[in-house]
């Protein structure tokens, strides 16, 4: 079983940065992929980054590649995602979501956090 609970959102203006945490429970973290999930109002969630359980191998969808950074720091047990030039279309709320090895290759998540607002005004 895997815990996971985010901080960091807030509101924020274009153009600014925000740097989510999720933190997880569980001795087990190192040997699960992580991804960051958003689902905007009256939208469907959508996976917008991903990194495997070593760090080496991370993914993110084209409208935040080269404003976002995910990262994971195994010894803390937390995974960031460090979001730069906001723009008022990233307005979502924002969850961390585990996946096992069993899952591997597939957008299946076992775990969620309860997800964090980002706001960002123009």
């Amino acid at each position: 079983q895997v815990q996971l609970v985010e901080s960091g959102g807030g509101l924020v203006q274009a153009g600014g940065s925000l740097r989510l945490s999720c933190a997880a429970s569980g001795r087990t973290f190192s040997s699960y992929a992580m991804g960051w999930f958003r689902q905007a109002s009256g939208k469907e969630r959508e996976r917008v980054a991903a990194i495997s359980y070593s760090g080496t191998y991370t993914s993110y969808i084209d409208s935040v590649k080269g404003r976002f950074t995910i990262s994971r720091d195994n010894a803390r047990n937390t995974v960031y995602l460090q979001m730069n030039n906001l723009k008022p279309e990233d307005t979502a709320v924002y969850y961390c979501a585990a996946q096992s090895p069993r899952l591997a290759g597939s957008y299946e998540y076992d775990y969620w956090g309860q997800g964090t607002q980002v706001t960002v005004s123009s």
